[in-house]
């Protein structure tokens, strides 16, 4: 009988140490499970580096590759030419977009005021999400070296997300995927510009100690071909960095303000098609071929050139600094695109360039400024720059201009 009740307090021992033990390991699975699931939570709320299945990821890589494929002769026959050219990189760039647009996807090139093709079913996209329809669209980007990006973007009904993949070409010249990554869009807004401007979630601090620019905007309505040519020759190879031509308030009665020292080297390329190296071994810039690149493009004499400019008589050179950290302090207005959305011929022969600063970095605003620049045409072809007026008090939204030299400096 004792042996009989020992024996049983052992069953008895031993069924309660297996119920909870039990209850330990269902205890760590319902644990476990709550920590995955609070993990997965956390990368959704945060937005970026999302999660993708591997079904979906071979998807996008076959079409990668794909598209690769069918632009393989043309990026054979440049062979690299296009990353020391731009006008090679745009033909490039172009032929591409021609073969890769008959998959019926939008495309587009990396360059600036690049015409994106089969826009419509962008367009189409942007609108039905803005009615909160679920749909997606795929967009390949030309790429300066020539690969591809794909950016896939999908609308869910709620919120807007976009996929990247980036491929471009080995050593062997075979397709090489870089990244993918899937990103949750933070917000957007389809412009009435044309403009498809969007923010990607991104690390913020102080998981990271630097800040990420999640900003981005994208043409999708092309400028009309006028409004394209205008903006190609006579103001993007301005733009608002390291000048002040387009950034001013200025006219043929006002020049002395004009940053002539700073915008000769934009006015040289223009002139010339090469950039100023000033390897001559003179310091600064000869009288003669300042004032000449300068009165090619401004109506200013060379008298007032010598007062308005940094001149030294002694010399008879012109002073000019490179652009750098030394004279310039970088702003995100410098680094935005001039598109010329307006164009208005006046019958004394003058021409009036409505034009909006297109700014994708931070802000993602294409209209940081909106300004009248008036130009008239010469008989021999060229263009005089003859005002600018910044509309709607713009002035006050982007920061004070900092001249090349010390000279203007108030």
């Amino acid at each position: 009988m004792k042996r009989k009740s020992i024996l049983l307090v052992l069953c008895i021992g031993m069924v309660l140490i297996s119920c909870k033990n039990i209850k330990t390991l269902n205890d760590s699975d319902v644990k476990n499970e709550k920590s995955q699931k609070k993990t997965v939570m956390e990368i959704q709320d945060k937005g970026y580096d999302l999660p993708i299945d591997e079904k979906k990821k071979k998807e996008v890589v076959n079409d990668c590759e794909e598209n690769m494929e069918a632009i393989r002769d043309i990026y054979s026959e440049f062979n690299g030419m296009q990353e020391a050219d731009q006008n090679v990189a745009r033909q490039m760039m172009d032929r591409m977009k021609e073969i890769i647009k008959q998959n019926g996807n939008p495309v587009r090139g990396s360059d600036h005021y690049s015409v994106m093709e089969n826009y419509q079913k962008m367009e189409m996209f942007l609108n039905a999400a803005r009615q909160e329809e679920k749909d997606n669209v795929i967009l390949y980007e030309i790429d300066i070296d020539g690969g591809i990006t794909r950016k896939e973007y999908t609308y869910d009904g709620e919120n807007m997300f976009v996929m990247s993949a980036k491929m471009l070409w080995n050593d062997d010249t075979e397709p090489m995927l870089t990244y993918i990554s899937l990103s949750k869009i933070k917000e957007w807004k389809y412009t009435e510009y044309g403009n498809f401007c969007y923010e990607v979630c991104v690390p913020e601090p102080p998981e990271v100690t630097e800040i990420v620019d999640g900003s981005c905007i994208i043409r999708v309505r092309p400028l009309n071909e006028e409004c394209l040519e205008y903006s190609e020759r006579y103001v993007g190879p301005l733009g608002y960095q390291g000048n002040n031509l387009l950034c001013s308030n200025w006219n043929i009665e006002n020049m002395q303000d004009l940053d002539y020292n700073g915008v000769f080297e934009y006015l040289y390329n223009m002139k010339y098609g090469e950039k100023f190296s000033n390897e001559t071994g003179v310091a600064g810039v000869t009288a003669d071929e300042f004032e000449s690149v300068i009165m090619t493009y401004l109506p200013v004499t060379a008298e007032e050139l010598k007062e308005w400019a940094v001149y030294d008589e002694q010399s008879n050179t012109y002073a000019w600094q490179r652009l750098g950290c030394g004279n310039y302090a970088p702003t995100h207005f410098g680094l935005s695109l001039p598109e010329v959305i307006e164009i208005k011929y006046n019958e004394d022969g003058t021409v009036v360039l409505t034009i909006n600063a297109v700014c994708d970095s931070v802000v993602c605003n294409d209209a940081v400024i909106t300004h009248e620049l008036t130009v008239k045409f010469q008989n021999d072809g060229s263009v005089h720059y003859v005002g600018n007026r910044i509309l709607d008090n713009g002035i006050d939204n982007i920061p004070k201009y900092q001249y090349r030299l010390d000279k203007l400096q108030d």
